[in-house]
């Protein structure tokens, strides 16, 4: 099969679908890498590195579209990649689907198969291809937030951890998954007084083991949001139903109760957001705000760090991303992750909740196939 890479074209994304070491991968399986000059330099690879572990090198984006079997990206396609995309080829990338009605439309229109890393899943029904970029969400979470929290970022001017005879800033972070964790791990290590919410009490307890009294935790209501929310200096959006578009758990009406120049880090984004004010920025406009509260609502997060998180999306991706070149279609048919992961597929939506959110009639992936 012929695997192409094209550069990412979103705002400020640095990250590249498949490192040297990826390609050198695809290759020895046998193989043939198209990969766009220049994609890889936000990782600080040049053409000789990709070259070396055995791609050809194309001019153009439109040439790696137009003669590849399969598409490997980091972000969902862009308008102008849309109509490159036809039937009988495969795109492999993160889609988030759900709040995005047009690129919907655009893949159906397309015919292709396309593939989300963010709903393929494993063994313990675990979100594999999402993890890594979810542990890096959740550190930079933090590292955002502290920084607009900053008086000149237009923040409050309070120092997540304190010093000494100071009281540390408070961190809620609403949602306890993946993404909840890391941030609480690197707010903590700040020295801040964190919360995470969540309305699992299984995960809370573990929650509270892993942190061992140092974070606390509590059941997610409507009169614990608004308590931690109103008492917050930054506020992690970490909420993710798989496939779906976000809950909007925090109101407009809510941020009169909140402090001024507190800070709202929507991580949600990417699946329309958890706070009913957000909407996307990008790195280079990253904040904007509402009601005397700073949001933050970057849609790719990760990319300000292409070194570390290109690097950990392959070592996630690599492993479905070889079944699809060895076996096409038949990796899906035979691996319910790869399935679960099918979201489009000749114009058809193969995903329930993509479908549920955006009114489409949900066909079984299999069904679709063999047809």
């Amino acid at each position: 099969m012929r695997v192409g890479c094209p550069k990412e074209i979103k705002n400020h994304e640095y990250r590249v679908g498949l490192t040297p070491g990826s390609v050198r991968e695809y290759v020895t399986h046998g193989h043939d890498v198209l990969f766009e000059t220049g994609a890889g330099a936000g990782i600080g690879a040049d053409d000789a590195a990709y070259m070396a572990a055995g791609a050809k090198i194309a001019k153009t984006a439109e040439e790696v579209f137009a003669k590849s079997d399969m598409i490997v990206k980091v972000k969902e396609p862009q308008p102008s990649e849309w109509v490159q995309l036809r039937e009988g080829q495969i795109l492999y990338t993160y889609l988030h689907l759900a709040p995005d009605p047009a690129q919907t439309s655009g893949l159906v229109e397309s015919g292709v198969t396309a593939i989300a890393y963010e709903t393929v899943t494993d063994d313990r029904g675990g979100l594999p291809l999402l993890a890594p970029m979810s542990e890096v969400a959740g550190r930079l979470a933090i590292q955002a937030g502290a920084t607009a929290l900053q008086k000149a970022n237009g923040g409050r001017g309070v120092l997540l951890g304190g010093v000494p005879g100071v009281l540390p800033g408070k961190v809620t972070v609403i949602g306890g998954g993946v993404v909840g964790l890391n941030a609480a791990k690197m707010a903590a290590g700040l020295g801040a007084d964190v919360t995470i919410i969540d309305r699992s009490i299984p995960r809370l307890r573990q929650l509270d083991d892993i942190f061992n009294g140092r974070v606390h935790t509590r059941y997610s209501t409507v009169e614990a949001l608004e308590e931690e929310c109103f008492s917050a200096d930054v506020i992690v959006g970490a909420v993710l139903i798989p496939g779906a578009a976000a809950p909007k758990l925090v109101s407009r009406e809510m941020l009169s109760g909140m402090k001024k120049g507190a800070v709202l880090v929507d991580v949600a984004i990417d699946q329309g957001g958890c706070f009913e004010t957000s909407h996307a920025t990008t790195h280079a406009e990253p904040t904007y705000e509402v009601d005397g509260v700073i949001h933050y609502c970057v849609a790719n997060m990760p990319g300000a760090v292409p070194v570390t998180s290109a690097h950990a999306l392959n070592n996630a991706t690599l492993h479905y991303g070889l079944q699809l070149a060895n076996r096409g279609l038949k990796a899906i048919v035979d691996d319910p992750h790869l399935r679960n992961g099918l979201n489009v597929h000749k114009g058809r939506i193969t995903n329930q909740a993509v479908a549920e959110a955006l009114g489409y009639e949900m066909v079984e992936p299999r069904a679709v196939i063999a047809a």
